[in-house]
């Protein structure tokens, strides 16, 4: 930053007749040629005064980030764990003074100009490798939240989602349950083929088998919705020898499964236990009131904000950030 001091040096003159011609100071008697030579010093040199300068910080632009998630609009909406993680993302970026902007899922990537605009992205849930790299390319910095991928060049943050799963099985097996059902779902990619074992219905499966306990008549998998939760979990209960206890994916997929066990004539958890993941806000509010495991969305997004922030900021070192879950245990599970 230019001084008052330096432009004084270079023209020959005090501080003070530098100071009082930049300030229009018509009070001052000093030869025109000098009061010229001030003012094309200090405009050569960039000075800018300090009412300039606060006013220049005062009109400056707030630093963008994008977000970009890898649901539609209608989908994130109908979906309260996500509705969580993009507040607390822009919860976060508000306490930071950072203007974000939206980017949410179509049939393309979004303009390079929109990234170009932003100092990085947060990428929402799973987007295969050819997207990370194309946005690697385009963006100046990217982290994912609520989903690791195998680049690990990129910063990421989420839950420890298998070991809940494991938890959540030795808990339900301590209170004596060995008949155990899920109803879950694959990860799918654009065009809706099956791309990987989710995470949940991952460990569910290799927990099962090693102790023994996995029937895959009654772990059934679809879409992440709440009708499918309701037709899977008819189809699990339709069995002879129907599960005692039941586990869904996530909170959706548990409003549907509570239909179904209505339906049927059958009552949570006298005659099944009932438990969760997510902990959306209507879980407390159902018949009986929803155990499910408490997956802190908001604190995911205010993460994520945090590892942009400090890659924007210059660290070059990857992290990988994983939160932990808790068990939230209400009237369709007796804790144990």
């Amino acid at each position: 930053m230019v001084t008052l001091k330096q432009i004084a040096n270079a023209v020959g003159v005090s501080q003070a007749t530098v100071s009082r011609v930049l300030n229009f100071d018509m009070t001052l008697s000093v030869a025109p040629a000098t009061r010229q030579a001030i003012i094309e010093t200090a405009e050569a040199m960039n000075y800018a005064t300090p009412r300039a300068r606060q006013r220049a910080r005062a009109t400056e632009a707030a630093p963008k980030i994008a977000l970009m998630h890898f649901l539609r609009p209608d989908q994130e909406l109908a979906d309260p764990y996500y509705v969580g993680l993009r507040l607390g993302i822009e919860t976060r970026a508000a306490a930071l003074k950072l203007e974000t902007v939206k980017i949410y899922h179509g049939d393309s990537l979004p303009a390079p100009e929109i990234l170009a605009q932003t100092s990085g992205l947060i990428c929402i849930g799973v987007h295969d490798a050819a997207e990370l790299d194309w946005l690697k390319t385009h963006a100046h910095h990217v982290v994912c939240a609520d989903f690791t991928p195998e680049d690990d060049e990129l910063d990421a943050v989420e839950s420890d989602l298998g070991g809940a799963m494991r938890k959540l099985l030795k808990a339900l097996v301590g209170m004596g349950h060995r008949r155990i059902g899920f109803v879950g779902w694959w990860d799918h990619d654009r065009e809706g083929a099956i791309k990987s074992r989710e995470k949940r219905c991952a460990a569910y499966i290799d927990w099962m088998t090693e102790a023994g306990l996995y029937d895959p008549d009654i772990a059934l998998v679809d879409w992440n919705t709440e009708s499918a939760g309701y037709r899977l979990t008819q189809s699990v209960l339709a069995r002879p020898d129907r599960p005692a206890a039941l586990v869904c994916g996530n909170d959706n997929m548990a409003v549907g499964a509570y239909r179904a066990i209505h339906e049927m004539g059958l009552k949570i958890p006298q005659d099944i236990v009932v438990v969760s993941f997510n902990d959306i806000s209507v879980a407390q509010f159902m018949n009986p009131p929803l155990s499910t495991m408490h997956l802190p969305s908001e604190e995911i997004g205010e993460t994520a904000v945090d590892l942009l922030v400090e890659r924007i900021q210059g660290r070059t070192t990857p992290k990988r950030t994983i939160l932990a879950p808790r068990m939230i245990w209400r009237g369709s599970a007796p804790k144990p």
